[in-house]
């Protein structure tokens, strides 16, 4: 059996793939990220998953979206509860391709993620496959989480440090930019 996979990334996808095989379902990776920039990160993660996949013999979809703008829009408005307009942006793409494709189910590699809020993105996939009428294939992923980043690494993933949106990545740096804005100011004269 196969199902359409919703695939963040190659290193959050090592232990979904592990275990969905080991459960005898063959997942076939589909990338749909318009979520993920600047460019260079998204490149780096989509070609990362575009060379693990036929080295694990596994099929790829790769559905081409550098949705900068869109994704923008799509957040602008309410930037503190971005995630749960993200998941849908991805997770109804899924569902929808999977039920024009002829897939049974779907499901994503961001249940892998300890980082996600996971409710929403199962309420997420479960509104999306009521609406293409298609199957959700819940898993929560996340204790293969920590033993699928080790393998990542032991195979040389790129390793990213933020889920991919530049809101995500702020967040990352808040400390830094926190401490930076309370400096006085800088006057510098050439």
């Amino acid at each position: 059996m196969e199902t359409l996979m919703h695939t963040c990334c190659a290193p959050c996808s090592v232990s979904c793939i592990r275990q969905l095989r080991e459960e005898g379902i063959e997942p076939v990776s589909f990338w749909y990220n318009p979520n993920i920039h600047p460019y260079q990160e998204y490149k780096a993660r989509r070609d990362t998953l575009m060379a693990y996949a036929p080295a694990i013999g596994m099929k790829l979809i790769v559905r081409e979206d550098y949705g900068l703008r869109d994704f923008c829009r799509a957040v602008c408005g309410d930037i503190d509860h971005r995630c749960g307009r993200c998941y849908h942006i991805r997770l109804w793409e899924t569902a929808r391709y999977a039920a024009e494709h002829g897939y049974g189910s779907f499901t994503s590699t961001l249940f892998v993620s300890p980082y996600q809020n996971h409710e929403l993105l199962r309420q997420t996939a479960e509104e999306a496959a009521e609406a293409y009428g298609v199957a959700f294939l819940y898993r929560d992923f996340r204790p293969g989480f920590r033993a699928g980043q080790q393998e990542a690494r032991e195979r040389g993933f790129y390793m990213q440090k933020y889920c991919g949106c530049v809101f995500s990545e702020e967040d990352r740096y808040r400390k830094q930019i926190d401490r930076d804005l309370k400096q006085p100011e800088k006057i510098i004269t050439e």
